[in-house]
């Protein structure tokens, strides 16, 4: 299964925007409880969530996330236990992790495995735990609070901000977790911004973002979905590999050696594009 490529936030306090974002075009929705929300409407948008993830779900649509409140908190934690159970509930995004002892609460809490966890790690603490997180057992991915992140570490330099990333690409791979995706980009109307960002992300192995605002989603599809070139190439390499059969190198005709690190490079390439790589 191929993870997904856009994140759609909504907040938890406007409920009639969830089936929108739902049909917005994003592979995933994250309903949020969190920052997001007031501290006067939180109760509210729990409400809100229950209800929608009661009702019965078609099944075939994005992925839907919720996004709780610190689960070190009793908030986070009668949030997890409002939720855990309902029918819609595919995966919770558990911000401020520290430890892998956040997974654990969150595993006692939910002890159904086919429920996800998304670990955001927005501190100094969480990315010195970044690599034990990830091999959590209940771990389904990793993020990164990026803005937290530099804010604590006094960090302003896009080379810094690249090093925090990579640390996350290192433990999601490490783990077997799927590659790490994006923060969201604030600006909605800066299109050549956001793709610039994107394909920066492309180059360190991070692969897809989330958006704050549907208007984004064509960008980010576009930014991180592989060209007719790539699809091309990698096509290429698969086919000389099939060919090579169990002598496990081939020669293209260009000149160019493939061997198995080049060959699994390429069938993800395929994946990413929606083809069979065999």
């Amino acid at each position: 299964m191929i993870p997904p490529l856009v994140w759609l936030y909504v907040p938890g306090d406007r409920p009639e925007r969830f089936a929108k974002a739902l049909a917005a075009g994003a592979d995933a929705v994250i309903i949020d409880l969190e920052d997001a929300v007031s501290a006067a409407k939180k109760d509210e948008a729990r409400a809100n969530v229950v209800d929608f993830l009661s009702r019965p779900s078609p099944g075939d649509g994005p992925e839907i996330q919720v996004r709780i409140n610190d689960l070190a908190t009793e908030r986070g934690q009668a949030d997890l236990a409002a939720i855990a159970g309902l029918p819609g509930l595919r995966s919770v995004r558990l911000p401020k992790v520290e430890s892998p002892e956040t997974l654990d609460v969150f595993a006692r809490l939910v002890p159904d495995p086919a429920v996800g966890a998304y670990a955001l790690v927005e501190s100094a603490r969480g990315l010195a735990a970044i690599g034990a997180i990830a091999g959590h057992p209940r771990a389904s991915g990793l993020a990164l609070g990026e803005q937290d992140l530099m804010a604590e570490l006094s960090v302003t330099g896009e080379s810094a901000l690249d090093y925090l990333r990579m640390q996350a690409v290192i433990a999601a791979a490490a783990a077997g977790l799927p590659p790490v995706a994006m923060s969201v980009y604030a600006n909605v109307a800066d299109e050549t911004g956001l793709l610039r960002a994107c394909e920066h992300g492309r180059t360190l192995g991070m692969r897809g973002m989330a958006a704050i605002h549907p208007r984004q989603i064509p960008a980010i599809r576009r930014a991180f979905r592989p060209t007719d070139e790539e699809v091309a190439r990698a096509r290429e390499i698969v086919l000389a590999a099939e060919q090579a059969g169990a002598n496990g190198a081939a020669l293209l005709p260009d000149g160019r050696f493939v061997d198995a690190p080049i060959v699994i490079k390429a069938q993800r390439v395929l994946e990413l594009a929606g083809q069979n790589p065999s």
